[in-house]
C-alpha cells in the first residue's frame, strides 16, 4: 500500500473519530440548561419600606381673611420669624371702629338710664312707705271716729270727713304700690338695655378685632401671597376666602410620605427611618414614624377613598408622617424627600437573593412517568384538580448537577435578599438566574453553572 493511501485512511479515521466525539458531546449537552447560582448564607437582614413625599412642619396654619376690606399695613415679610401675639397685618377699619364707638356710647347711655331708673325706684319705695304710714294713721282716726259717732259725741259731718280721709289714704297706698311696680319694671328694662348694649359692643369689638391679625404661635412666615392695598374677602359656601399668609412652627419638622398599600401593613408607630432631601444631597436625617393614615389615597387623584362615592381598583397609598430629629434651621416646607422606614431587622438570618424565589404549580412538580400513570388512571376529582393548580413558593437547589425544586417558607425581605425560615440550610447552592431560565426550569433538569457576567442582550431580555 502506498504512503498516500495510508495518510488518507488515517485522516479519514481521525475525521470519523472526531465526528463521533463531537456528536457525543452534543448529545450530552443537548438537554443541559445554563444557570447562575448563589449560596444560602447567614447575614444581618433589614427590611425597609421606601416612600417619597415632601417636608412639612408639624404645626402650620393658613391665616385667612375674617373680614372684607383693604389691607392697609403688612408688618411682616416672607421668611420672618415672629412671636406669639405679634401683629402681622391690618385691614381698613374705619367703619368697624365707628360702630364700636357708637355702641360704646349706647352702652354708657343705657347705664345712665339704669341709674335714673334706680333712683326713681328708690323714690317710689319712699312714697310707698309714706303711704303706708298715712294708712296706719287714717285707720286709727277712722276707728276713733266710728266709736265717737256711735256714742253721738261727734257730728255727722266730722264722721264723714274721717271716712273720706281713710279712703283717700287707702287709695294713696295702692297708687304708691303701683308706682313702685312701675319703677321696678323700668329698672329691669334699663338693666336689659345694658345687657343688649353690652352684646352689641361685643359684636362690634369682634368685628373690629377681625381687621387685625396676630401670630397664634411662634413660627416663620412661609408664604405671603398678598400686598398692601389689596382687598381680601372671606369665604362663603364653596368659595374659599383670601389667604393672607402661612405661619409654620419650624421647631418640629416632619416628612409626609405616601406608602404603597402593599407595604403599609408593615409600618408601625415608633419605627426608625432615614430621610434624604433632594435639595440637601449626600446627607441623611434620622427620623421616627409618628403618624399613620387610616384612609387610603387614590394615587392618580390624591383623593381619600372615604370621599369617593364609588369603589376604585386604582393603586392606592397611605399617608405616613415621620418626624425628623435635629433638622437644620434652613429647611423649607415643600422640599421633596424620600423616607426609608426600617420595618424589621433580623440578626444572623439565613438569606437568599430575592430573584431566586419562584413559584410552581403542584402539577408542575410531578415527574413525567408519574404524570403518565395518573393520566391512565381514573379521572381526577375536583379536589385533586384544585390541588394541582395550587401554587407553591420555592427555589431550585443544585444536587448532582440537577435542579431540584424545594418549597421554602420566607420571612422579612431586604433590598436584595430575603429571609428563609424553612426549607434550606446554610451553604446550599441555589439557582439565582437568569430570570428567563427560572420561569421555564423544570424539576430534575440537568444544569450547567456559568456565573460569568451576563451579556448585555441577556440582561435586556431578563
Amino acid at each position: 500500500m502506498s504512503t498516500w493511501k495510508k495518510i488518507a485512511i488515517g485522516a479519514g479515521a481521525v475525521v470519523v473519530l472526531s465526528a463521533i466525539v463531537g456528536f457525543t458531546v452534543y448529545q450530552s449537552h443537548k438537554n443541559v440548561v445554563t444557570v447562575q447560582t448563589g449560596k444560602a448564607q447567614r447575614m444581618d437582614l433589614v427590611a425597609v419600606v421606601s416612600a417619597s413625599g415632601e417636608i412639612k412642619p408639624k404645626t402650620y396654619v393658613n391665616i385667612g381673611a375674617n373680614a372684607f376690606g383693604k389691607i392697609t399695613k403688612l408688618y411682616v415679610r416672607e421668611g420672618d420669624r415672629v412671636k406669639r401675639g405679634q401683629m402681622l397685618a391690618q385691614l381698613e377699619n374705619v367703619q368697624p371702629a365707628a360702630d364700636m364707638d357708637a355702641t360704646q356710647a349706647s352702652l354708657e347711655a343705657a347705664r345712665t338710664d339704669a341709674l335714673a331708673a334706680g333712683a326713681a325706684l328708690n323714690t317710689a319705695v319712699a312714697d310707698l312707705n309714706r303711704a303706708k304710714s298715712d294708712v296706719e294713721r287714717s285707720d286709727l282716726d277712722w276707728s276713733r271716729a266710728q266709736g265717737l259717732y256711735k256714742d253721738a259725741l261727734i257730728a255727722k259731718s266730722e264722721y264723714d270727713m274721717q271716712k273720706a280721709a281713710h279712703q283717700t289714704a287707702v287709695a294713696g297706698l295702692a297708687q304708691a304700690e303701683a308706682r313702685v311696680a312701675q319703677a321696678k319694671a323700668q329698672k329691669d328694662s334699663a338693666d336689659r338695655r345694658i345687657g343688649q348694649a353690652g352684646a352689641q359692643l361685643t359684636h362690634a369689638t369682634d368685628v373690629l378685632k377681625k381687621t387685625t391679625y396676630q401670630a397664634p404661635f411662634d413660627g416663620v412666615i412661609t408664604n405671603l401671597p398678598v400686598r398692601e392695598g389689596e382687598t381680601v374677602v372671606i369665604g362663603i359656601q364653596n368659595s374659599p376666602g383670601s389667604t393672607l399668609m402661612t405661619l409654620a412652627d419650624m421647631s418640629v419638622i416632619t416628612a409626609e410620605v405616601k406608602v404603597d398599600e402593599t407595604d403599609i401593613v408593615n409600618v408601625q408607630m415608633g419605627q426608625t427611618s432615614q430621610v434624604t432631601i433632594d435639595a440637601i444631597p449626600k446627607k441623611i436625617f434620622k427620623a421616627v414614624v409618628t403618624e399613620i393614615g387610616d384612609n387610603a389615597i387614590v394615587r392618580s387623584t390624591g383623593v381619600s377613598t372615604s370621599q369617593q362615592a364609588s369603589t376604585s381598583q386604582e393603586a392606592k397609598d397611605f399617608k405616613v408622617v415621620v418626624t425628623l430629629q435635629d433638622p437644620p434651621e434652613d429647611l423649607r416646607p415643600g422640599l421633596s424627600a424620600t423616607a426609608k422606614i426600617t420595618t424589621a431587622t433580623r440578626g444572623n438570618a439565613l438569606t437568599i437573593p430575592i430573584q431566586a424565589l419562584t413559584v410552581r404549580r403542584q402539577a408542575d412538580l410531578v415527574p413525567k412517568d408519574e404524570k403518565g400513570s395518573v393520566q391512565a388512571a381514573a379521572p381526577q376529582k375536583d379536589a385533586s384538580k384544585e390541588k394541582d393548580k395550587q401554587e407553591i413558593q420555592g427555589v431550585f437547589i443544585l444536587r448532582n448537577h440537577k435542579a431540584e425544586f424545594v418549597p421554602v417558607d420566607t420571612g422579612i425581605a431586604g433590598t436584595t435578599d430575603i429571609e428563609v425560615i424553612k426549607g434550606l440550610k446554610d451553604g446550599d447552592e441555589i439557582v439565582t438566574g437568569s430570570y428567563k431560565v427560572l420561569r421555564t426550569l423544570r424539576p430534575g433538569s440537568s444544569v450547567r453553572v456559568d456565573n460569568a457576567a451576563p451579556k448585555k442582550e441577556d440582561e435586556e431580555t431578563s
